[in-house]
């Protein structure tokens, strides 16, 4: 009788230690942790953007939901993101979205020169592309999260420019084919180079002009081999956050309201973000004696002229669904 007891309350013992193992598995299980692969390192805007993020999503959901983020490519390259979350090898990641241009050209109208001049033309064109690229996306079960631009592109040269005109023969830096096409249209030259060849590129007489942002100028140091910064914000091209959907669809409920919720703020705090950026390295080409140009009106109505003929290329190219994307950001 006693062995029989010892037995049963042994037994008992047993079915409570195996059902405490079951809650904590259980608990454990529900600890969900996303790897994220980012193109850049801790100190870019856009990191610090998706650190703000990741926290946001691990208070909302008490923990229960963890992004570890693996920046400046050390889990895929750049070029590799897109695909590694696509195939679940990473639940969710961030890129350029014009890299995905090659694949459809739905993904590079926001760096359609002179189409969106300005931080509001460019979200107007985001709100109306953005179901378009949701599409796109959800056809290779991903889903967009939110996109935040770089700061926009404006024209270096070693003298003012105060015309397209004024543009004809200089030979011009390109480094894809939109700058190649922008330097015909321009009357320019187009020639290749890249980043580091440019203070050689610009002191040898190789390149005479470029269009970048003022975050490449001020960290090229283009002051060093050239004069003029003309602040024609061209266009603002953007990152994406985005997500495997099938990742996004095992979340409970809560968990997937605080992913949106927090991804909602992260847009509108790195649209902020960016423009803060533009500014702070505009002021540092300024500081190290460029001159930033404030572009003539002549100048504008020039490359609004190229900007339209680009569109309208770029429209040929994407079709129906680039005809409902701009008829969608001019209404």
């Amino acid at each position: 009788m006693l062995q029989s007891r010892f037995l049963t309350k042994a037994g008992l013992h047993l079915a409570a230690a195996a059902a405490f193992s079951v809650a904590g598995f259980t608990a454990v299980s529900a600890q969900t942790k996303w790897d994220m692969p980012t193109p850049y390192g801790d100190s870019n805007f856009h990191t610090q953007n998706i650190a703000a993020f990741a926290e946001d999503v691990k208070e909302r959901t008490d923990g229960s939901l963890t992004i570890q983020i693996h920046s400046a490519g050390s889990l895929f390259k750049h070029p590799e993101i897109k695909n590694a979350v696509r195939k679940g090898l990473a639940p969710i990641g961030e890129i350029l979205i014009s890299r995905l241009s090659n694949e459809d050209a739905v993904f590079g109208v926001d760096s359609v020169p002179f189409l969106a001049p300005s931080y509001d033309q460019a979200w107007k064109l985001y709100q109306a592309s953005k179901p378009a690229l949701e599409e796109k996306l959800g056809e290779q079960g991903l889903q967009l999260l939110y996109a935040v631009p770089w700061p926009p592109q404006g024209i270096y040269a070693k003298k003012e420019i105060t015309k397209v005109e004024d543009m004809q023969g200089l030979k011009f830096r390109a480094y894809n084919a939109a700058t190649e096409r922008l330097a015909q249209l321009a009357g320019a030259v187009p020639t290749q180079v890249e980043v580091p060849d440019l203070p050689t590129a610009f002191s040898t007489g190789r390149v005479e002009a470029m269009i970048t942002s003022p975050s490449t100028g001020a960290n090229s140091k283009a002051w060093d081999f050239l004069t003029h910064y003309h602040d024609t914000e061209a266009w603002l091209p953007q990152n994406m956050v985005f997500v495997n959907k099938t990742a996004f669809d095992a979340l409970s409920d809560a968990e997937k309201t605080a992913v949106l919720e927090a991804a909602a703020e992260a847009e509108q705090r790195g649209w902020e973000a960016s423009k803060v950026e533009t500014k702070t390295q505009t002021d540092v080409l300024a500081e190290n004696g460029i001159t930033v140009v404030e572009p003539s009106s002549e100048l504008i109505q020039g490359l609004a002229a190229i900007g339209e003929t680009m569109a309208a290329e770029w429209q040929a190219e994407a079709g129906d669904a680039g005809a409902a994307i701009l008829e969608a950001y001019k209404n």
